[in-house]
């Protein structure tokens, strides 16, 4: 697995694997089989419910601790409490069996609430506690960073946001970019089944001889984005890392991105306004 550098100076693999809804024996199996296939970077977050799953499953994988990247969230509803906060994430890597996460993003900025700044100074004592190596944000927009930035001197070094061709979020990647913040895309091949089934994709898989997940995939990480896609099938899991031998060309990648629409964010989750569930 190839990684790219944070601005922090760790190392971040290229492609993660998605946990949401991932549970029980089942999700610790999915999770096993990922890692053992190759994937070394495992996203999960306290409110998927499932950390004693994601811990289950890096102990069945025997792969060394060393070369996994673990990244967890905080939800919103700690952050206005900062001792909150520490025990949370202490239980966290308690049910995990983890000592440290190498990556912690603020799930949503939850602005109706206004307590990220304060969760994001709590997410600093946390780094310098060695809970967490580097620390992120999910869902974050420019004002929202600009804040951070403001008040606190830091900045995160990821942003989380949905993105996939029906929703291609390009302002917000060069935002990122300009800021030096690598972008990470969950929902990266979108939730809607007629993305999948879309002509042009259609076309580019034929083309290249790759399923429409593994063009969507190849066009994000071809702009430097790093997708975190789930599948709990081991022929989805490989096919899902087998983007990294072909390259799509300029017009091609240009025409994926005038796929885009204004109304396409899955389920409406416009951070200006969205309260984390």
């Amino acid at each position: 697995m190839s990684v790219v550098s944070l601005s922090d100076g760790f190392k971040i693999p290229r492609i993660g694997f998605g946990t949401y809804k991932l549970n029980g024996f089942s999700g610790a199996q999915a999770i096993s089989s990922a890692l053992t296939v190759g994937y070394r970077l495992i996203d999960t977050a306290y409110n998927y419910q499932n950390e004693g799953t994601v811990g289950r499953g890096i102990k069945a994988s025997m792969v060394p601790r060393n070369e996994l990247f673990i990244q967890s969230k905080l939800p919103g509803k700690y952050y206005a409490d900062e001792q909150a906060t520490i025990a949370l994430v202490q239980e966290s890597l308690y049910r995990t069996g983890l000592d440290y996460f190498d990556l912690y993003l603020l799930h949503w900025p939850n602005p109706i609430d206004d307590h990220y700044l304060t969760a994001w100074q709590t997410l600093i004592q946390l780094q310098k506690f060695g809970l967490v190596k580097s620390i992120g944000v999910s869902n974050f927009l420019p004002e929202h960073i600009e804040r951070l930035q403001r008040e606190t001197g830091i900045l995160p070094v990821v942003n989380q946001i949905e993105l996939h061709p029906y929703f291609n979020q390009k302002e917000m990647i060069q935002y990122n970019t300009e800021k030096n913040i690598l972008t990470q895309a969950w929902s990266p091949l979108g939730r809607a089944s007629r993305l999948l089934k879309d002509n042009l994709l259609l076309e580019l898989a034929e083309k290249y001889h790759k399923n429409v997940g593994q063009i969507i995939l190849r066009w994000e990480t071809q702009q430097g984005v790093i997708p975190i896609p789930k599948a709990v099938s081991y022929t989805r899991q490989v096919g899902n890392l087998n983007v990294f031998d072909f390259e799509l060309e300029s017009a091609e990648m240009l025409a994926i991105d005038c796929l885009s629409k204004k109304d396409g964010r899955t389920n409406n989750q416009d951070p200006a306004v969205y309260q984390e569930f």
